[in-house]
């Protein structure tokens, strides 16, 4: 079979994009969103630091003590992220829907059934003012519902039981996901996502378009400049404004063991999801808890053979009606 240049090229890509995945303006880890996240942390460490533990100097070394970064939780992340790379770029995201083949899909319905729309019944900054906006809204509560799914189906939580399994959070755990639960949660983004895009160019007669910032999507853009605090130690806490976004100190929540936060905060940016389905949990001021899955196997999970294997047999007891908690494979 022959390879064309632009095969190559793709093949060159994948395997180098783990290495220069902060030059990506689609990456988590892109370089402006590491220095916000940095920023941030150093901003808050300066206003928390107390003179008892050292002032503003011993907070920062705090956040980057070996204790979070360098411990086998931390190191398995670290492998874990360059293997799956290759093997989620190579093998399981062709398999994701993209937003885009769903949005093609809404728009050719909506024109067969209803007739074509010649010209836009909002003007274009109204139209993309709208889109940009509503695209968001949908996609968050598509990527919501997907991981509510992933807590709540026994099946589909022996693969994401993996991303729970961190004992400590740094920016490389947002990537300690399994293929599968990546395969779900993409789809389920990019499926409302393209349901709202498909609607929208019907709406805008294949106008339209949505406002970027650093190259994305302007709200995830503005999302991603905080989001690598949510996997981080650094406790940022929006107060009152929790019950409308999810805070990177509520999503550290999530990955508590305390059973009172077991299930909690499931939600992205918006915190109404987890309202609405009664997973909402709004610190009152700083807690601390232990993360991981709190049954005593958190460190059974740090090699990458385990990290992908694991979760594939205990789906297998699931399906066959056996313990769906048993780790000692």
């Amino acid at each position: 079979m022959d390879i064309t240049l632009a095969q190559l090229s793709d093949i060159a890509s994948t395997l180098s994009r783990p290495f220069v995945a902060f030059l990506y303006e689609d990456s988590v880890i892109y370089w402006p969103y590491l220095l916000s996240a940095g920023v941030l942390a150093i901003g808050i460490s300066a206003i928390t630091a107390k003179p008892a533990d050292g002032g503003v100097p011993g907070a920062l070394r705090s956040q980057l003590s070996g204790k979070i970064w360098w411990v086998p939780s931390s190191r398995a992340d670290y492998r874990y992220y360059i293997i799956n790379s290759f093997v989620f770029g190579f093998i399981f995201a062709p398999l994701i829907l993209a937003g885009a083949d769903a949005g093609k899909m809404v728009n050719s319905f909506l024109t067969s059934t209803l007739g074509p729309i010649q010209e836009p019944g909002l003007d274009a900054s109204t139209l993309r003012i709208t889109y940009t906006i509503c695209f968001f809204v949908a996609y968050d509560f598509g990527r919501f519902l997907a991981h509510w799914s992933q807590h709540q189906i026994p099946l589909l939580w022996q693969f994401h039981k993996l991303h729970h399994s961190a004992e400590v959070l740094t920016p490389m755990t947002s990537y300690r996901v399994h293929p599968v639960d990546l395969l779900i949660m993409g789809t389920g983004g990019n499926l409302f996502g393209g349901i709202v895009t498909g609607i929208f160019f019907y709406i805008g007669a294949g106008e339209v378009t949505i406002f970027t910032f650093l190259g994305a999507h302007f709200l995830i853009g503005i999302y991603n400049l905080i989001g690598n605090l949510r996997h981080s130690h650094v406790w940022l806490d929006y107060g009152l404004l929790g019950y409308v976004f999810i805070s990177p100190a509520q999503h550290q929540i999530h990955h508590s063991m305390e059973p009172r936060h077991i299930g909690k905060n499931v939600g992205f940016a918006f915190a109404f999801w987890d309202a609405l389905f009664g997973t909402l949990y709004v610190p009152k001021g700083k807690e601390t808890f232990r993360m991981g899955l709190g049954d005593e196997t958190d460190g059974d999970w740090h090699t990458v053979r385990r990290m992908y294997w694991w979760p594939f047999t205990m789906a297998a007891r699931v399906l066959a009606g056996r313990n769906d908690n048993a780790n000692n494979l």
